[in-house]
């Protein structure tokens, strides 16, 4: 086969395009995780950001001001409540080595053999265990990596607030490049933008609202270290076919085996009939009508991303999953040869 200039010139473009973009990875890959948060998080507050705008036009001043609120919000609260959290965690390990955890399993299982009681309080130590080991060491390597997290904390700031106030140049800078025709983009992008709100908004942002609603519970109910047990709830809200459950049942049996069983069922009923359908009512109204990705995908996507990402994995690793199914299903159905045609009607 016989190549002419032109050919020349743009399998040399495109072979200098590949070259540069993996040199930018490399280049980019220390700070990748910082600019995805950064990306996510002012994603997740654009709506924010344009109610702001509204008011006021200039976007560098809607821009700082949304930042200023979202420090306000996220940033100093951890601030303080970080201590206590730690605080919390060593109390918590100290009054569970304080329960005789034999003689509560043999409450609750009472015509249990002496095997399966040994067999449950071993296992039972171990995953309490194993869950301090695993807290302690994040909290020792977070003062250890402060210098880092610095960084990373400045990088998601700058991302943060550019994302912000240059979203609308950026849209139209993917949009000029882009090689859909400009009514097969629309429904490329609309897909995309489902897939994201399902997972962050449907998945993300409800757990969080079911584990402060299990978080109000502990305090409503005087449950001890309350705050660290938020903060569990909250993360296995977010984890599909994993709930707040795993945290209030617990605690309520615990309840009823020291004889508080008026307090043990108040808690179990507010649990049962608040906590547990929370998150369908706010799911329902954040993401009605739009597009639902599988909990397997999410699972599966959360499980990977934790062990290749860390904490944000847990957004990322879906989101990844997400796109790629999306992609998939338009290879499957052939709509992604539409999605190149120049001609929006011709398939």
């Amino acid at each position: 086969m016989n190549l002419d200039e032109k050919d020349i010139k743009r399998l040399s473009t495109l072979g200098l395009i590949i070259i540069l973009g993996i040199i930018a990875f490399f280049v980019v890959r220390p700070i990748l995780i910082a600019t995805i948060t950064g990306l996510i998080l002012a994603y997740v507050f654009t709506p924010l950001y344009r109610k702001i705008n509204v008011h006021i036009k200039s976007k560098n001043i809607s821009a700082w001001l949304a930042s200023i609120l979202i420090i306000a919000i996220l940033i100093i609260p951890l601030w303080f409540i970080f201590p206590i959290v730690l605080k919390q965690v060593y109390e918590l390990y100290g009054q569970y080595q304080s329960l005789d955890m034999t003689n509560i399993v043999k409450s609750i299982f009472p015509s249990a053999s002496d095997k399966f009681l040994v067999q449950t309080t071993a296992t039972l130590n171990n995953l309490v265990l194993t869950l301090t080991s695993t807290i302690s060491n994040l909290i020792t390597n977070f003062f250890l990596n402060i210098p880092y997290l610095l960084v990373d904390l400045f990088i998601i700031a700058f991302v943060f607030f550019y994302a912000l106030r240059d979203s609308d140049k950026l849209i139209d800078f993917f949009r000029s490049i882009s090689p859909l025709s400009e009514v097969h983009q629309k429904i490329l992008v609309k897909h995309f933008k489902d897939m994201t709100d399902s997972i962050i908004y449907g998945q993300v942002i409800v757990g969080i609202v079911q584990g402060a609603f299990a978080g109000l519970g502990f305090a409503i109910f005087g449950i001890e270290n309350a705050l660290v047990l938020t903060l569990l709830a909250m993360i296995f809200s977010i984890i599909p076919f994993l709930g707040p459950f795993i945290i209030w049942i617990p605690i309520a049996i615990f309840l009823f085996a020291n004889g508080q069983v008026s307090l043990g069922t108040a808690y179990f009923l507010y649990n049962l009939l608040i906590v547990s359908v929370v998150d369908n009512i706010v799911r329902s109204y954040l993401i009605s009508k739009k597009v639902k990705v599988s909990p397997a995908i999410i699972m599966v996507g959360m499980i990977g991303g934790l062990y290749l990402f860390n904490i944000i994995g847990l957004i990322i690793g879906p989101l990844v999953l997400a796109y790629l199914v999306t992609i998939l299903e338009s290879f499957k159905d052939k709509s992604v040869y539409a999605l190149f045609s120049s001609n929006p009607n011709k398939t």
